[in-house]
């Protein structure tokens, strides 16, 4: 059911009166989240991210009314939900600008207004990274649209310094999944990566300083082969990434992680010591995925999520206080992923 209510949700949110926000009880184990509050619900919610005073969200939703993920934003008690993009095509990868005047996310509306393909799953579990995606600005009521960046191929998965000189994004224009930073019209590009293998996700540390980054290790001949095969066909395999972090210029570059399993979704933490993550590391099924956190010298791994079924998208405030996250807790049907703010406790 659509719906159009006084609390201001955007048409597609399901369910009849759902509250703004509620607070939902614990879960045994985690003990660094205190005071979990529910913003979404229903459908499929994701990579929310806090503007730069932390007092508002975007973010990334398939719910009914729309044909595939589209771009919405809030205020970061849940109240004032709206949609951002234009409703066509899949969408993706949305983040504030520092000033607050413009919201950049990726979309494929203009080249693929309706839904993105279904995978092709006799490859195994694969992402696609769909060669239609083209940047795009908007204000944060989904006004005066403008295109930022269109490299003909994967341009996507992008998040800005919060100093406002650039941005970070992951693209293959040059062959290969890799991440790149521009200012945030597009110029100045400079390729951040360049070893073969799927470098992308990146996310700027709150002192603009630091890119923290997943990244899938290519070793062998066969690894090689089979990774540009899928990457022809606009696929890759998620199978095995570790966490990777650099310095804003791509230089210093070092492995986080060595967990053998796929890891991504990578934030660091204001202390700019530590790195929250998500990962399937530890379920011998690969389907079972948790926030980690973790040394930037890669000791001190401590487990953070404790509830079944899929817990990422980390992103802490500013001021280390507050975590805003993805989940598949109190779930009311299958697959359905909520957002979720905490109190963090150190």
């Amino acid at each position: 059911m659509l719906i159009i209510c006084a609390l201001g949700l955007a048409a597609g949110f399901p369910g009849n009166g759902a509250p703004t926000s509620r607070l939902v009880a614990p879960v045994a184990g985690e003990t660094h989240l205190k005071n979990v509050r529910q913003l979404t619900f229903g459908g499929e919610n994701a990579e929310a991210y806090w503007n730069l005073d932390c007092t508002k969200l975007c973010w990334q939703a398939h719910v009914p009314g729309y044909s595939d993920d589209q771009i919405f934003a809030m205020d970061a008690d849940g109240r004032n939900k709206r949609l951002i993009s234009t409703g066509k095509g899949r969408c993706t990868c949305s983040y504030y600008t520092p000033d607050g005047r413009y919201i950049y996310f990726s979309s494929t509306h203009a080249r693929q207004p309706g839904p993105q393909p279904k995978l092709d799953m006799s490859h195994g579990y694969v992402w696609m990274v769909n060669p239609n995606y083209e940047m795009y600005r908007t204000d944060p009521q989904g006004k005066h649209m403008r295109l930022v960046l269109d490299k003909h191929c994967y341009v996507a998965e992008t998040t800005i310094a919060p100093n406002g000189k650039y941005m970070a994004f992951t693209s293959d224009f040059q062959g290969d999944l890799d991440v790149y930073r521009s200012d945030l019209n597009g110029g100045h590009l400079k390729r951040l990566t360049n070893e073969i293998g799927y470098d992308g996700g990146p996310f700027v540390s709150w002192d603009s300083k630091k890119i923290v980054y997943r990244r899938q290790a290519v070793n062998t001949a066969k690894e090689k082969s089979d990774y540009l095969a899928l990457l022809k066909r606009d696929l890759v395999r998620p199978t095995s990434l570790e966490i990777w972090i650099m310095d804003a210029d791509g230089s210093h570059k070092r492995q986080v992680t060595h967990l053998g399993a796929a890891s991504f979704a990578p934030f660091l933490l204001p202390d700019n010591k530590r790195v929250i993550f998500s990962s399937n590391y530890g379920d011998p099924q690969g389907r079972e995925f948790d926030l980690f956190l973790i040394n930037l010298d890669g000791t001190g791994l401590q487990q953070i999520t404790h509830s079944k079924g899929f817990d990422g998208f980390p992103m802490f405030t500013r001021d280390g206080k507050r975590l805003v996250f993805a989940s598949n807790r109190y779930d009311t049907q299958p697959y359905e992923t909520n957002i979720f703010v905490a109190d963090w406790v150190n």
